[in-house]
Order: C-alpha cells, then structure tokens, then sequence
C-alpha cells in the first residue's frame, strides 16, 4: 500500500433513501455499519462511514447520548465518522431553499443542527473531516416557473447556510444531481455558486453517477456538452466534454462520491429521477471509474487535491438484495482503493 489519502468511506443512506415500503425496507443503521466494517480486500478495509442525519438512522435532534454511543461504535470497529447529510427536504424537517421565509428559516435550521452535530462528533474524537451536505431541497419543475428569480433565492438561501456552517467550524457542500431546482445542470450549478459568493464556506459535491448527466442535458438540454445522439464508443468526445464539465466545477469542488451509471435515469419511492447508481463492476457502466475521478481528484498541473480528505462510495437505489450481499461491499471497496493508489497521497 502506497497511499493513505484520501479516506475510504461508505455512504450509509442506501439503506433509507428510496427504502421503507414493505417491499423494500429500511435497512438499519448497525447493519450498514456492519457491511463497511465486514469489507476486505487483501486486507485492506473501509476507513468510516459517512451519514445521513434522518431516521431512522440518526436523528437530527440526537441527544449528547445518542452521539456517544455511535462514536464509541464506529471507534470500536476503526471507523471514523465523515460527511454528514443535513434532512434540508421537506417531510423531513426542512423546507424548501426557494420557498417561503418558514420553508428557508425550517431548512436552515436543519442546517444549524447537522452543524452543531458534526462538531459534537469532531469533539467525540471520531470524525476528523468532512463536510455537510445540502441541495436546494426543491424539484425542476418548480424551479422552472421562474429560472432567475428561483436561482437568486436558493442563491441567498445557501449563502445564509455557508454562514451558519462557518460560524460552527463547518463547510456546505451542495450535490450536484439532476433531479433539484437549480443545481440540474452544470451551467445552473455555477450560477448558483456565483449568485452564492460564499467562498470556501460552500462547495459542489461531486458524484461520479450524478455529474455525469450533466452532460446529457437530462433536465436542462441547452446545457448538454455530449451530442444528442452520443455513441459511447466515442471515448475521445466523452472525454472531451468531461474535462469541459470539469474544468468548470473543479474549482468549487469540496466531497467527491465514487459511483458508477449505465447512462439509464432512476428513482426509487420519493426519489426523483436521477443518474442511476450501477455496481462498479456492472458491465453496463459507462464511466472508467479511476480515470473519472482524477478530473476531480487532481489539479490541471496533476497535483492531488489534498484538501478533498475522503472520498465515499454512494449507491443509492440499489435492491436490498443487492445491499445484503457482502461481496457487493467488497466490490465497491476495491473500486475505491484503485481510485486511492491511483489519485492519493500518503
């Protein structure tokens, strides 16, 4: 083993988001703890977990208790507690960042406490990086109704958030992902983040699967980099487009997902429509997982970008036959560490 950086982490919010019908239920907490700590490769291992503060995994309102039971069972099995996704949506606390003054004052509050969380966690000894994550918690379609004035209000919404983050020690990172108002495409993102002016209080999370289609221009085709008829074959145009997407969002660039997309969209429950998760092995995959994420692990002069301390695998939507099998975290594992022998540093 060369490399130690960045971390290897495992999101824990597959087992909720998309689940809790009776077809497919929640899976617990412990167990996706016990899938990450259970992985191995040669004998490598995950080194934490990141997670998603919702029922029912971990409560947004967890007392100083609840804190210390999960720090001392992640510090029990080696694993470090990273980023930590705020319930920003509505039903969940939040509201939406473009709704009315309750609906933002509701979704920063969600925000004020996922911070306020983090650093119990950071002062528990058990999370020694990471960001919290948001979106602008609002879908496409309403977005629409009014493009510029929708955007300058998640605009205002996120730079309020960036500074309830600061004050408690924290850094944003908003996902980029098709399926939100106002983050569905690269140029809307980068508007976004401009309108924001927060500087390195707020930042893009970029997920293999997900960064993807923007550029397929799924909800916002004036925006789409690739040709309407794309031949996947057609490495040297992918690539092409690829480093343009991320030549742009680079530099806001903060919490990296390794995933995988077989170029199909998904949802699952109350999830919209997003750039599927596949299996990293999944024959259909239509991204070279290690080459992908150097546009987003390493500067243009080939730097590594060391302040990206962990990376984590999201599979989001995946069956829970799937997610109950081992060797599916195994798999996911040693795509993780062919991205840190590759990209990392020591």
């Amino acid at each position: 083993m060369s490399n130690t950086f960045p971390k290897l982490h495992n999101a824990t919010w597959p087992g909720v988001v998309g689940k809790g019908s009776d077809e497919e239920p929640f899976i617990s907490l412990d167990q996706m703890i016990e899938f990450t700590a259970k992985a191995d490769v040669d004998g490598r291992k995950f080194d934490g977990v990141d997670i998603f503060l919702s029922e029912p995994h971990v409560a947004i309102d967890s007392s100083d208790d609840d804190l210390k039971a999960l720090a001392d069972k992640l510090g029990g099995l080696n694993l470090a507690a990273g980023s930590l996704v705020a319930p920003v949506w509505d039903g969940l606390g939040g509201g939406s960042s473009m709704g009315n003054d309750e609906q933002r004052g509701m979704f920063l509050d969600m925000v004020k406490q996922a911070c306020i969380i983090g650093g119990k966690l950071r002062d528990l000894g058990i999370r020694p990086y990471g960001i919290i994550r948001i979106d602008s918690a609002t879908d496409v379609e309403t977005w629409s109704q009014d493009p510029d004035g929708n955007t300058a209000i998640i605009a205002n919404t996120f730079k309020e958030a960036a500074k309830i983050a600061s004050d408690h020690g924290e850094k944003l990172s908003a996902e980029g992902e098709i399926c939100w108002g106002g983050m569905q495409s690269w140029k809307w993102m980068l508007r976004t983040f401009e309108l924001a002016d927060a500087g390195d209080s707020l930042g893009f999370q970029a997920d293999l699967a997900h960064s993807m289609f923007y550029l397929m221009g799924y909800n916002a085709d004036e925006h789409r980099i690739l040709p309407a008829e794309f031949d996947w074959n057609d490495s040297d145009t992918f690539w092409v487009a690829y480093k343009e997407m991320t030549d742009a969002l680079r530099p806001y660039t903060n919490d990296f997902h390794v995933a995988q997309n077989d170029g199909t969209v998904h949802g699952t429950g109350s999830h919209d429509k997003t750039g599927k998760h596949c299996l990293a092995d999944d024959p259909n995959g239509k991204l070279d997982i290690t080459q992908a994420s150097s546009y987003w692990l390493r500067d243009p002069d080939g730097s590594a970008r060391t302040h990206i301390q962990h990376i984590c695998w999201d599979g989001c939507m995946f069956p829970n036959e799937t997610l109950h099998q081992q060797q599916t975290w195994n798999t996911i594992l040693g795509a993780m560490i062919g991205v840190q022998e590759v990209h990392g540093w020591s």
